[in-house]
């Protein structure tokens, strides 16, 4: 079972960039659909991206679409989220999630979220 670690949170500007990293532990990174959430104060945790178990084919949340990019290294059991464009409204704890699921594209569900990291903090200034 994967355990999963996200680093590089912190504070930025408005309009600057940040790149998160997801690294996770196990031999069957492959086997999970692999996606990015976020949690602001006294919000429900949303969708932000996912990408298949290939690599091929990531999905965007419509506020993050042209801003963020979602990637990942199977050799390395690593997922990224490059942020860019940040707006204060990204600020957020942003969470790493893994799912057991041959679903290419769409939303990921909380529900359906195998593993969970423990989060990052995006803090975007003004």
């Amino acid at each position: 079972q994967a355990q999963l670690v996200e680093s590089g949170g912190g504070l930025v500007q408005v309009g600057g960039s940040l790149r998160l990293s997801c690294a996770a532990s196990g031999r069957t990174f492959s086997n999970y659909r692999m996606g990015w959430f976020r949690q602001a104060p006294g919000k429900e945790r949303e969708f932000v991206a996912a990408i298949s178990r290939s690599g091929l084919s990531p999905y965007y949340a419509d506020s993050v679409k042209g801003r963020f990019t979602i990637s990942r290294d199977n050799a390395k059991n690593t997922v990224y989220l490059i942020m860019n464009s940040l707006k204060p409204e990204d600020t957020a704890v942003y969470f790493c999630a893994a799912e057991t699921t041959a679903q290419v594209l769409g939303i990921m569900w909380p529900s359906k979220v195998d593993r969970w990291g423990q989060g990052t903090q995006v803090t975007v200034s003004s």
